[in-house]
């Protein structure tokens, strides 16, 4: 199969984003459940929260790995941004997972800060950095108090940050050495999925939206230095 010829540069990087979260959100994939609908599958399991979390994780990665994973996403294929297919299909899945731990956490997918955290781990173990960099340090567990007061200037910086990273990201690794195309016109995608990557975002995640020490923690500091 030829190699998608479409280019990847830091607007269509944020379109990516953008377009993945709000299918994360509200859905509109054929075949895949929101990150609504993923999270509350999870919290009907038995075990406390950080258990279901870390659950939800595992099976994630171990799916992410699988051929099948991304199955009846037709839709996916025809993107309204000029971006390949593989790479979309990579961001959404580990949007929807990050989205999904968020309202576990009791986050509102619907505010613009949570969805600037969610874009956050997105880079793994530089997520903080990138946060840092923005002026914010966190505590365990975001408060839910300090994450509304954060102000529309750092949630741009952050989200373009994040866009860079993941554009140098993309870039390092190539499109085709993403995962290995199947056949399309079965509305697959096969191995886009780094489990690696996916399994060091849920860890971010999980520390950025679940509290490690105490599930029902919601006072860890959020200090916003603005410079």
């Amino acid at each position: 199969m030829a190699r998608e010829k479409k280019s990847i540069t830091h607007d269509t990087i944020m379109k990516a984003l953008d377009w993945s979260y709000d299918k994360a959100v509200n859905g509109g994939i054929p075949g895949m459940d929101t990150a609504i609908e993923l999270a509350d599958n999870y919290l009907q399991k038995s075990g406390t929260l950080d258990e279901k979390v870390k659950t939800l994780i595992l099976w994630q990665n171990t799916k992410s790995a699988t051929s099948g994973f991304i199955t009846g996403l037709g839709g996916i294929i025809t993107l309204p941004i000029a971006i390949p297919a593989n790479i979309a299909s990579v961001i959404l899945v580990q949007v929807r997972m990050v989205a999904a731990i968020a309202h576990m956490g009791g986050y509102n997918l619907k505010d613009d800060q949570v969805k600037s955290f969610v874009y956050a781990c997105l880079a793994g173990n530089g997520a903080k950095d990138i946060l840092k960099n923005a002026g914010i340090q966190i505590g365990k567990k975001l408060a839910f108090t300090g994450i509304k007061r954060i102000p529309f200037e750092v949630i741009k910086k952050i989200n373009q940050t994040v866009g860079f990273r993941l554009l140098t990201k993309f870039g390092e690794k190539g499109v085709i050495n993403l995962g290995k195309m199947v056949p399309l016109a079965g509305g697959v995608i096969g191995g886009t999925v780094d489990a690696l990557s996916t399994n060091t975002i849920g860890k971010v995640a999980h520390k950025l939206f679940i509290s490690e020490s105490s599930a029902n923690a919601k006072e860890e500091p959020v200090i916003i230095n603005m410079k």
